[in-house]
């Protein structure tokens, strides 16, 4: 049964939301920690919420935890603010933002591969010179990735300046998200890059994250894969507004006081 998405409603949800949060006190700053809860909780990491909290705001580790999941905690969270950064600061991406990027979300967990293509270093953000696979899907090979990657911020930088109405806007976003994640030009750290990119846009529009939530892990892989399989944006699209709505609604909740 196709999902009927209501765009005026999670328009209009989202403009409260964003008007409400900017009155709250270090509210940005704790919704960029649960962004990084969620998001490094998708790719491996088992620290939970409160943990995260505490790693970066307190610096406290958890005992009971790998030390790699606290790295790859930390690594997002600066990738992170650099990405917020770079957003406020310039209207249009390119290659070194991309790779510098890349290389601050595997700094501390990524490193030099030599394969038969070459050596490259995952934690500086270089591209791969090897196949990569996730699950049963392989990536493009990787002698197209630069060009690919080049089609991509041409695109990209082309559609920013195109786009009106907040469908447009969000659709851009999700589609960045895809499009880079079919790429897939890294070694490792090509979901987090991704997801960054897509909040890359948003908070140039001014529009509340998007991220998604650790507990719809399956449905995300289902609705990428579904989107491949199709040759077509819509079951992601769907997707995300939905996860999007979702996270509105959750937050509203909280600042409201509402059940």
């Amino acid at each position: 049964m196709k999902t009927t998405i209501d765009y005026k409603e999670i328009e209009d949800l989202s403009k409260q939301y964003y008007e409400l949060s900017n009155n709250i006190i270090n509210h940005e700053k704790y919704i960029a920690y649960s962004l990084t809860h969620h998001s490094t909780a998708i790719e491996g990491s088992t620290l939970t919420e409160s943990q995260v909290v505490n790693l970066l705001e307190f610096g406290k580790t958890a005992a009971t935890k790998p030390y790699e999941h606290h790295l790859m905690v930390s690594d997002f969270y600066k990738a992170f603010l650099f990405m917020n950064y770079y957003s406020k600061e310039n209207t249009q991406i390119n290659i070194n933002f991309i790779q510098e990027l890349a290389g601050l979300v595997v700094k501390s967990t990524g490193g030099l591969v030599s394969t038969i293509g070459g050596d490259f270093d995952i934690s500086k953000g270089e591209f791969r010179l090897c196949s990569v696979r996730a699950g049963s899907r392989y990536f493009p090979d990787y002698k197209k990735v630069p060009k690919m990657v080049n089609d991509f911020i041409k695109e990209t930088n082309s559609e920013l300046q195109k786009v009106k109405t907040f469908r447009q806007k969000m659709e851009l976003a999700f589609k960045i998200h895809f499009t880079f994640v079919s790429i897939h030009p890294f070694g490792d750290g090509n979901g987090r890059t991704s997801r960054l990119l897509m909040n890359y846009v948003q908070n140039q529009f001014k529009i509340p994250y998007t991220f998604v939530l650790k507990e719809d892990r399956l449905k995300y892989y289902k609705a990428l894969e579904k989107a491949r399989k199709e040759e077509k944006l819509e079951p992601f699209y769907d997707f995300m507004f939905s996860q999007h709505l979702k996270l509105i609604k959750r937050e509203l909740k909280i600042i409201l006081g509402t059940k």
